[in-house]
């Protein structure tokens, strides 16, 4: 496989330096020698083809190919194939060899699977390569939301990212997934590495996190003490603390319940104090139920039995 490199750099093999050669002394009759050794030498020089004059012969045989293929159909296509590949070959010979792959704005975990993904190899032919196949094949890995390939002539291929933002780790039916900010599962991604994520659980949770966090977010001593946002019926939020209190989010009118937590929270300081549970489901009360043998402060309203009770 083509090494790697994550940027704009590179690093080019140098050849071995040769040993300088120590120059005899011409003696009688070395000028004709001298031109009898250059005619040959020069013959050899242009037997090559130079890369230069390579490309151009190819794009004219490319062509003539094309016109095949539009004028014998699969006769034709059959033709241009085998005169690509012929080509190819050439080139290879040449130098135009796969040596470097630039891994462009994607993140060290993701720049394994996406070179993975492409699936080319050193000193691959570089021309044969069909970038809007290698394309695809990188945009099918989890991590990359985009992606754009170019072909540097002659040995190196940039593959350059966009990749989808980790929003959360998703835990349902006792296993655990990265998701981005459109809900969708990173299939290459390790939960165990983004632990700095929020979690959120159930069913739906998934789905719906893109709406719910970014509003949770705005409140930095909510989501200081969060310990997890739990999908409830897949109609509604609580949201697990982590001394292990619970706050009743209704299904409508998210942010304006949040409101009403802030309110009571400058009043209070409950979210310092900690309670068993605060249920704000009903917009025209904020019910506080306290931990056993809490006293709660005069300006934290009480439940009343019925909404204790739900």
């Amino acid at each position: 496989m083509a090494a790697a490199v994550r940027g704009g750099s590179r690093v080019q093999a140098k050849p071995p330096a040769r040993a300088p050669q120590k120059a005899a002394r011409p003696g009688p009759g070395a000028a004709p020698a001298r031109a009898a050794r250059r005619a040959p030498k020069q013959a050899r020089e242009h037997h090559g083809l130079s890369p230069k004059v390579a490309l151009i012969g190819a794009v004219a045989i490319l062509a003539l190919a094309t016109v095949a293929t539009l004028a014998t159909g699969h006769r034709g296509q059959r033709l241009a194939d085998a005169i690509g590949t012929g080509i190819d070959a050439r080139f290879g010979a040449a130098g135009f060899r796969l040596k470097t792959i630039q891994v462009q704005g994607a993140s060290p975990m993701a720049t394994a699977d996406i070179v993975k993904a492409a699936g080319v190899y050193k000193n691959q032919p570089i021309l044969g390569l069909n970038l809007t196949d290698l394309r695809k094949s990188v945009e099918k890995v989890g991590w990359v939301k985009e992606a754009r390939i170019v072909r540097l002539l002659p040995d190196t291929l940039v593959v350059a990212v966009v990749e989808h933002r980790q929003l959360a780790v998703w835990q349902h039916a006792g296993r655990q997934f990265v998701i981005d900010d459109h809900g969708q599962v990173i299939k290459e991604a390790d939960p165990a590495r983004f632990a700095t994520l929020p979690l959120v659980v159930g069913d739906g949770a998934a789905v719906h996190a893109p709406e719910i966090l970014p509003v949770i977010a705005q409140r930095p001593r909510l989501i200081g003490q969060m310990d997890a946002l739990v999908r409830v019926d897949d109609r509604r939020w609580d949201v697990r603390m982590k001394d292990g209190s619970l706050i009743q989010l209704p299904a409508d009118n998210v942010e304006s319940a949040l409101m009403q937590l802030e309110r009571l929270d400058q009043r209070s300081r409950i979210l310092e104090l900690g309670f068993d549970r605060i249920d704000l489901r009903n917009p025209e009360l904020v019910s506080v139920r306290p931990r056993p043998n809490q006293v709660l402060p005069a300006q934290v309203q009480q439940p009343s039995p019925t909404a204790a009770g739900q």
